[in-house]
């Protein structure tokens, strides 16, 4: 994927910092603003492939930065982020022209999906399969399969899976795998994920073929080949 350029218009230093991290780990530029007007005139005055936009924000509400943008730039993605989840408020920034919209907390996967998803080629689609060490993963369906064998998974063990498979013998620590699993809010003590990593290794494993997840001393979780 082409290096793409986003403007980050969030005022939770908290959130901008962890969005802007996951961001540039993906090869992205980022410029990250706290300010409703600011932002607006960057999106405009400036040359950028997408905007992620906080609803709530100091200087200029962000609907209201929304619809700025639209009658300059109608065809950049807006994706807008809003803790309100509610069916009337993502309605209402839709209709103001938002592209996209996630509610929070989100997992970093998901807006970083939706980036590529905004900004991704025609002519360049994504897999819609993943395959390796036996294990068939169907992103469509979400159904699972070892060694022609469908394994059942949770949405929480499927999401799991899929970040060890797109990340093929990367040693993954815990902090990146509950950020990017389960979000940027969840509790950093917590052991869910040693929790959800025993879960798939009882259910991907065989007989003599152990779930190929292994653990790295003082470092995390490797998903290995083979």
């Amino acid at each position: 994927m082409d290096r793409v350029r986003i403007l980050l218009i969030e005022d939770e230093v908290g959130i901008a910092d962890f969005i802007e991290k996951a961001l540039r780990a993906q090869g992205h530029q980022v410029d990250v603003c706290g300010d409703g007007l600011e932002g607006e005139r960057r999106a405009v005055a400036t040359d950028v492939d997408v905007v992620i936009l906080d609803r709530l924000l100091p200087g200029r509400e962000g609907v209201e930065v929304l619809r700025g943008i639209r009658v300059a730039k109608p065809r950049l993605p807006v994706i807008m982020l809003n803790a309100l989840g509610e069916v009337g408020d993502k309605v209402h920034a839709l209709d103001a022209g938002a592209t996209d919209y996630v509610t929070k907390p989100f997992a970093v996967d998901e807006l970083l999906a939706r980036v590529r998803a905004h900004t991704r080629a025609p002519e360049q689609p994504q897999a819609t399969r993943l395959q390796n060490a036996g294990i068939d993963v169907d992103l469509l369906t979400r159904e699972v399969a070892r060694d022609a064998k469908t394994v059942r998974l949770s949405a929480k063990e499927f999401e799991l899976l899929v970040h060890f498979m797109r990340h093929p013998n990367h040693v993954l620590s815990r902090e990146q795998l509950l950020s990017a699993v389960w979000g940027y809010d969840f509790d950093p003590q917590t052991n869910v994920v040693e929790v959800y990593v025993s879960y798939l290794r009882k259910k991907l494993g065989r007989t003599g073929e152990p779930a190929p997840i292994e653990t790295v001393r003082s470092a995390g979780y490797r998903f290995v080949s083979r």
